[in-house]
């Protein structure tokens, strides 16, 4: 087992984090508030209401989860691929390199694997995100005091499984996703290495890390708008009474280009954040697996 894999998958899910929330809590708004018309608009009543906090609202809880989810990606791709390279070795007797389709199927059980652990942590976080947009700057007391205090609400009025509202959209969002991330960043890297090099230069794990990224969120942001929907539903009054009904009543009311709502958005920000989500990824395996 690659235990090098889910630590370095850990730091670099932390660090990418850490990177990309003010762009993510932009994102999630637009996808969730019609008040918000753009991403300059949002991002300067953002700035004039709240403040440089309110970029950060619910970042605690996050840097934490993100950091244990990303080491189950990243340490579930490393090992499913390992298997589908022994499964197909010894079936054959050549020790083949893996192929683009075992990235392809690592990435999404890794993209699934994670959702048990993601889905408390992500709900946290949008309804964090969005409560002050929903109960208004006037409020005498916030709903969710902090991100511990808006978990245990919502599993008190909702229900533990309410704290998986919207898991069936993140699984179908990370799932396909996260195999088209890992697929994409190989194939960059093979393309732009010198033959037989095990291990990219910098430059090559940079460029490969954001376009892998902003490929995965081409793919993911139709269910990403799903999901932050069904997330804040139980802020208030309830819109939708389940995941068909929220893509049908998105699309009714509002037009297929919903579902691609804040893709832009999400397509900087993926550059930048898996960039450096990579790089630490790498930094890391290399300390712990020194090449041999």
């Amino acid at each position: 087992m690659h235990f090098a894999d889910f630590v370095a998958g850990s730091v670099g899910g932390a660090f990418g984090v850490a990177v990309g929330y003010p762009l993510d809590t932009v994102k999630v708004r637009i996808q969730t508030q019609r008040r918000f018309t753009g991403v300059w608009q949002c991002i300067h009543t953002t700035w004039k209401t709240e403040g440089a906090n309110g970029f950060y609202r619910g970042m605690s809880m996050p840097v934490t989860t993100v950091s244990i989810s990303s080491s189950v990606v990243f340490g579930v791709y490393r090992n499913v691929l390992q298997c589908l390279h022994q499964l197909r070795s010894t079936s054959t007797g050549l020790d083949f390199l893996p192929a683009k389709v075992d990235f392809f199927l690592s990435g999404l059980s890794g993209g699934v694997a994670q959702v048990s652990v993601m889905a408390p942590a992500d709900i946290v976080k949008v309804r964090m995100q969005c409560q002050m947009v929903h109960q208004g700057l006037d409020a005498q007391q916030p709903k969710y005091r902090g991100p511990m205090h808006c978990l245990l609400t919502i599993a008190r009025e909702e229900g533990f499984l309410g704290l998986y509202k919207g898991a069936g959209a993140l699984a179908l969002r990370d799932g396909p996703s996260f195999a088209t991330y890992f697929t994409i960043y190989h194939v960059i890297c093979e393309q732009l290495s010198p033959p037989g090099k095990t291990q990219p230069e910098w430059n090559v794990v940079l460029l490969a890390g954001g376009l892998s990224g902003m490929c995965g969120w081409c793919i993911g942001t139709p269910m990403d708008v799903i999901k932050s929907r069904l997330q804040v539903d139980g802020m208030g009054k309830r819109r939708y009474t389940g995941f068909f009904h929220c893509i049908a009543q998105s699309i009714r009311t509002e037009g297929p280009g919903v579902l691609f709502k804040g893709l832009g958005l999400n397509c900087i920000r993926a550059f930048p954040v898996n960039m450096s989500v990579f790089a630490m990824y790498e930094v890391v395996v290399r300390l712990l697996r020194p090449k041999t």
